[in-house]
């Protein structure tokens, strides 16, 4: 087996769709580590779904004081609430000690977004009984699997191949 085909075998790992469903149907408080108040960035876009899903969402970002009308934290520690998943928008290496900190609050998930692979962080996850998801958006997968994605992988409630404007 190639390092490749090693590495996305090690991946798939952490990419099982009934750890995501059991994740997803069991969380209630996520903290975005990342989150931007940019609304261009994925993560807004992120934060906004999941709080208008009904998720209590969490802002980490210690640039920012309150993103999306709820107070933001620094860094996981300063939550004074438990944490059900940590969804990650850093950078790869950012992700061994934010993965200290959700072992340390007690998160039940390790969330980490598209590129998001670091295989230190996930095994110091693991180790302190943390579930890990990897390379998965939190949104898609969410959208898969409580059924808010069309099958073109948005919800319009209309099929049309012509752009509005045109009719």
């Amino acid at each position: 087996m190639s390092e490749r085909e090693q590495g996305m075998s090690d991946l798939e790992r952490y990419q099982d769709p009934l750890t995501i469903q059991r994740v997803l149907h069991t969380a209630r408080t996520i903290a975005i580590v990342g989150l931007s108040k940019n609304e261009l960035r994925a993560s807004y876009f992120v934060g906004y779904y999941l709080k208008r899903h009904g998720y209590r969402m969490i802002p980490v970002n210690p640039r920012e004081t309150e993103i999306l009308g709820q107070k933001c934290y620094a860094r996981l520690a300063d939550v004074p609430e438990p944490v059900d998943v940590v969804n990650v928008f850093r950078a790869p290496d950012a992700l061994p000690p934010i993965a200290r900190e959700a072992v340390a609050i007690g998160a039940d998930a390790l969330w980490c977004q598209f590129g998001v692979i670091n295989a230190d962080g996930a095994r110091i996850a693991e180790e302190g009984g943390v579930t890990v998801i990897m390379d998965r958006c939190l949104k898609v997968e969410h959208a898969r699997y409580v059924g808010r994605m069309h099958w073109l992988g948005f919800n319009t409630q209309r099929i049309t191949s012509v752009r509005a404007g045109l009719q």
